[in-house]
């Protein structure tokens, strides 16, 4: 991007309903907290970011969020192009979903190469909400028939009624597609080991995530007793975490969300290092709209190999853009064109709103 200055910036605070509750282990959620930052550079290029932040996934709060976020946009009018990286740095570390929503509005603007693709596809996974047997075997039938070949199965909770529902998940899928379970940290260390020992393999392509983040002992543990390949995600914030996890030997897989790591091209050299460690990578964001998602699939389509779990835009109630994101046979379809905020959408989801600009110029008296 050739040098110019931001000249504008404007922070969004919404609220976003969903379809229907999204049910975690830590609770459930009924709508996303979301900030967009749209900048806008002097020369007219402009782009737009989204932190999503989920309560007991982060330790990123909203208010801490939309703290951040005005500290930040207060002070980035009438930076160049080329400073904006070092003012972002000191904000990362407390505020990567805050910081991502920033850098990738700038990257967008500066028409990064990875979120100008050509036609291009990445099959997603879907996930499995119902939780009674004949309700689990109608949801399946309408997600295989809609073209998806990755189920998601979310468990944490009680480690014999979770095996007894991968159990039968297994039986009516009958080999037609892959299963990815996620505990979201609801195990202690001895459940989550009972439950990973006691899997039967067939066609689970991996166990996430089963104890809590920073209990490295018990993941430890997990992956030692597994009898399918762990993926470790909430335990995975920064690239020191991704070494960790290889030096340790505890996971097979990483999961990478783009609000973590602070921008498209941190997020593409994470998969580099991941794959470089010997590790599989699976990317994308359950909890995001459609611009944190569409960036992700950009990044997906270019280098992925598995299914990509950015399928929040999914679970909205209304959407945002101006033309939705296109969903053909389980897989999301790019164009190469930017998506686009519809501004009366924008305004229905609103909570908040702070706009920072380049101060007018007085005019001296000589002039």
């Amino acid at each position: 991007m050739s040098e110019s200055y931001l000249e504008r910036i404007e922070l969004d605070l919404l609220r976003v309903p969903l379809k229907s509750p999204y049910k975690l282990v830590f609770g459930n959620v009924e709508a996303f907290d979301t900030l967009l930052v749209t900048v806008a550079f002097a020369d007219g290029r402009s782009g737009v970011g989204e932190a999503t932040i989920l309560t007991g996934y982060t330790e990123e709060t909203l208010e801490q969020c939309w703290h951040a976020a005005r500290a930040i946009g207060s002070k980035m009018p009438g930076v160049r192009t080329g400073e904006v990286d070092d003012k972002l740095a000191p904000w990362l570390e407390e505020n990567p979903f805050t910081v991502t929503a920033f850098a990738t509005a700038v990257e967008m603007a500066a028409g990064h190469a990875t979120l100008n693709p050509s036609a291009a596809s990445l099959p997603l996974l879907a996930i499995l909400n119902e939780t009674e047997p004949a309700a689990i075997e109608a949801e399946l039938e309408r997600l295989l028939a809609a073209g998806y070949s990755t189920i998601k199965v979310k468990v944490g909770w009680n480690v014999d009624d979770d095996l007894r529902r991968v159990r039968h998940i297994q039986q009516a899928l009958r080999g037609r597609a892959v299963i990815r379970i996620d505990a979201n940290q609801g195990y202690s260390k001895e459940d989550g080991c009972t439950f990973a020992r006691s899997l039967d393999p067939a066609n689970i392509e991996l166990f996430e995530q089963a104890c809590a983040a920073g209990d490295w002992g018990a993941a430890l543990a997990v992956k030692r007793v597994a009898t399918v390949p762990i993926m470790l995600d909430e335990s995975i914030y920064t690239m020191a975490d991704v070494e960790k996890a290889a030096a340790l030997g505890a996971a097979d897989i990483i999961k990478l969300k783009l609000m973590k790591l602070g921008g498209i091209d941190k997020l593409e050299r994470a998969l580099t290092r991941v794959r470089s460690l010997g590790l599989g990578a699976v990317l994308g964001n359950g909890v995001a709209t459609e611009i944190g998602c569409w960036m992700e699939a950009c990044v997906g389509s270019k280098l992925l190999t598995t299914a990509g779990e950015m399928n929040g835009f999914l679970k909205q109630r209304h959407g945002l853009l101006t033309t939705p994101l296109r969903i053909e046979r389980g897989s999301i379809q790019l164009n190469g064109a930017s998506p686009q905020l519809d501004p009366q959408a924008v305004a229905a989801a609103r909570v908040a709103r702070e706009e920072f600009r380049v101060p007018a110029r007085i005019p001296t008296t000589a002039e």
